[in-house]
């Protein structure tokens, strides 16, 4: 913990010294090319800061038809940028209702009038096609309105998801903003067995490290060990990586990332291309060559080493991403599966069905199971029909679906029932995702899968060499680097002035008093109980009312005006629900800080005109100055005579430009350890700043567009 003073002669003046600035990640690099509105022109933005975006590209699906409700809403009349929004139509693809079909083709109308990139029903799922058509670029920036956005880091792109809001404002204005997450760098060594898949190497990381390590970072690939994983393989590490926790997840651009793109040039005969074409790989091959791997004297939050050599086949499950057990573990369970699964954006593309055909040829699925099959877009498809591979499978006993989302979402055939069993190669086995709650559900590799179709019960592939069937434990280690703070951003090195300036209306300083919420996991029902959400006529001073009513009912009793709440770790954890943010800015809360926010909560929250920051040293002394501990869940855990709402009587200080908190005693006792202390949160810098003072995303958008009268 800094003294008071420790800091402050560094809160305003511009630092100039010898020492150079340390260079940028990758994930600051490509964030560098198109944050806008930066401070200045040799601002380099860092992990933590808060920017203006204005991504590549913007993907929705099926939702969007709630982003088009939400684009009406602000009165935007046009796309701001009509080469930015990517529609795909994919999840809900089996679906031939009367008002599926109708909302399909409202989508489908709205595309076209406006000359939008538009790929309807069973052309693919969005992900792929955003990998397949070159929208999601190398070394760019692509979001997406669904959280496995991630997936196309697997080509070097940054990709990440946003908020239906977010991706309505892209629509109107062509930005939105994003605050940069600490990045984690996994170092792969070794190499990748022969008998070991890229699905093998995440459902490892994600249920041996299962900690939330990388909960809601960035992660950057490097090592030796990433010149033995295709793209392919790279994009199910990428994609599942969602499933891990992270924000975005981005392999390095190489010889291997080249040559895919000069396959796809062959593979598409289209010199005319408007993406994929020789030029724009020339171009990206020169760039690559140029910036060169990413400097040494780069930051990171941590690193994670993992040697790829020692992995052997991993399962998932059942019912959770954060159990993975090694696969003759299982095999010697005798597990009966009742359905099999190959599809999805994380494993359903062409190298994925040709594994699983090496496994399923001259073989028939077992008579109970049923093997569902769909390509992850008809060019994928395509690709296997003329290969062969496709007529295998379907020919063992296959169930063939429309290229889409389908089971791996709980839509359209397939899904298990009351006490099935069910091994899949998609991303997600939460209890009852897949259809019953009752069922269970594994993940494994495209040739696990099939090898466990074949077989009625989960089984190695008969191609599995002997010796990969015995178990070594995976080796990996995680690495925190000593150094100061990631919110203060390293700026007493550099030449950038460590205090941000403050926009008109936003103020520079903010003080009062801490309200302390002792648990970690505090989630949206417990701030905003489900039975109000959909009760649209609540005004917002009943909202307030309703505040924390599930955590403590005291709680709005203790309030006051201008109260700092302060919380535990993955604050706002749950539902996506809005009011779970704005109840808290109508009760007069201006600022929450938290160990850990859910990352859905927090943009909800400044998308609504409310800040939320991070301080994780400031929650561990609260923590031991009040009870010790902090509770679970709500208050699970909570000791008979804890506080669950807690006045702590101390004065808080938060200068938002140079993201210093500051924490006073109103008694001046010589026991007091809390006379003066002196924490780092993110500045706030003018992208979020805007959004405060306008009073949400929506204001922002509607400003915008009368700044550029669109």
């Amino acid at each position: 913990m800094r003294l008071l003073g420790a800091r402050r002669l560094a809160t305003t003046a511009t630092i100039a010294t010898a020492t150079p600035p340390p260079a940028q990640n990758l994930i600051e690099q490509i964030v560098q090319k198109y944050a806008r509105d930066l401070p200045s022109s040799t601002y380099l933005v860092r992990q933590g800061d808060f920017v203006s975006i204005e991504p590549r590209h913007v993907m929705t699906h099926d939702n969007t038809g709630a982003v088009l409700g939400k684009f009406a809403s602000i009165g935007a009349q046009r796309i701001f940028r009509a080469g930015q929004p990517v529609v795909a139509l994919d999840h809900d693809v089996q679906n031939t209702s009367a008002a599926n079909t109708a909302k399909y083709a409202r989508i489908g109308e709205f595309a076209r009038r406006h000359s939008l990139a538009f790929f309807g029903a069973g052309v693919g799922i969005g992900h792929q096609t955003m990998v397949e058509q070159a929208f999601a670029w190398p070394r760019s920036l692509a979001v997406a309105s669904d959280s496995h956005a991630n997936m196309y880091g697997g080509v070097g792109c940054l990709g990440s998801p946003v908020v239906r809001s977010d991706a309505a404002a892209i629509w109107a204005t062509g930005r939105t903003w994003w605050q940069i997450p600490p990045v984690a760098k996994l170092v792969f060594t070794g190499a990748l067995p022969a008998h070991c898949s890229g699905k093998d190497v995440i459902v490892a990381l994600c249920g041996l490290l299962n900690n939330d390590q990388v909960l809601n970072h960035a992660i950057e690939f490097a090592g030796p060990g990433i010149a033995s994983l295709s793209v392919d393989n790279r994009l199910t590490i990428a994609n599942m990586s969602t499933e891990w926790g992270a924000l975005a997840a981005v392999f390095p651009v190489d010889h291997k990332t080249i040559a895919y793109y000069r396959a796809r040039i062959a593979a598409l005969d289209d010199p005319s291309h408007p993406r994929i074409n020789n030029a724009a790989v020339d171009a990206l091959e020169r760039e690559t060559a140029l910036l060169g791997p990413v400097p040494e004297t780069a930051k990171y939050s941590k690193i994670i080493t993992f040697d790829l050599s020692s992995l052997s086949p991993y399962v998932s499950g059942p019912n959770s991403v954060k159990i993975a057990t090694p696969l003759n573990v299982l095999v010697d369970k005798n597990i009966t599966v009742h359905k099999a699964y190959l599809l999805s954006c994380v494993n359903s593309r062409q190298s994925d069905i040709k594994a699983a055909a090496k496994v399923m040829k001259g073989h028939k699925i077992a008579p109970h199971v049923e093997f569902y099959l769909a390509a992850a877009s008809q060019t994928v498809q395509r690709e296997a029909e003329e290969s062969g591979d496709w007529d295998i499978l379907v020919n063992a006993g296959a169930i063939v679906l429309p290229a889409g989302c389908g089971p791996c979402i709980g839509l359209g055939a397939g899904l298990l029932k009351d006490g099935e069993v069910g091994i899949s190669a998609t991303n997600r086995n939460f209890k009852g995702r897949m259809g019953s709650r009752s069922a269970q559900a594994y993940l494994a590799s495209p040739a696990v899968v099939a090898a466990s179709a074949i077989a009625g019960k989960i089984a190695f592939p008969e191609s599995l060499p002997t010796t990969s069937t015995k178990h070594i434990a995976p080796i990996f280690s995680v690495e925190i680097p000593q150094k100061e703070s990631l919110a203060l951003k390293t700026k007493t090195q550099s030449t950038q002035s460590v205090a941000a300036p403050t926009i008109p209306g936003f103020p520079q300083t903010l003080t009062g008093e801490i309200l302390f919420l002792p648990t970690d996991n505090l989630d949206t029902d417990g701030i905003y109980p489900g039975a109000f959400t959909y009760q649209d006529d609540i005004v917002p001073a009943e909202m307030a009312k309703i505040a924390m009513r599930n955590y403590d009912p005291s709680f709005t009793a203790k309030l006051q005006r201008n109260d700092v709440v302060v919380s535990g770790y993955n604050f706002g954890t749950g539902s996506s629900r809005e009011q779970a943010a704005t109840c808290l800015l109508h009760a007069g809360v201006p600022l929450i800080l938290a160990g850990s926010l859910s990352e859905t909560y927090k943009r909800n929250a400044i998308n609504n005109g409310l800040l939320c920051l991070e301080a994780p040293e400031l929650v561990e002394d609260l923590s031991r100055e009040f009870g010790g501990r902090r509770n679970v869940a709500g208050g699970s855990s909570v000791a008979a005579d804890q506080e669950l709402t807690i006045r702590t009587g101390l004065t808080i200080e938060v200068e938002y430009g140079a993201g210093i908190v500051r924490v006073f005693s109103k008694n001046d006792g010589d026991n007091n350890t809390w006379k003066s202390k002196e924490y780092s949160v993110p500045v706030v810098g003018k992208a979020a700043q805007e959004l405060i003072v306008l009073g949400g995303l929506e204001n922002w958008v509607k400003a915008k567009i009368a700044e550029n009268n669109v």
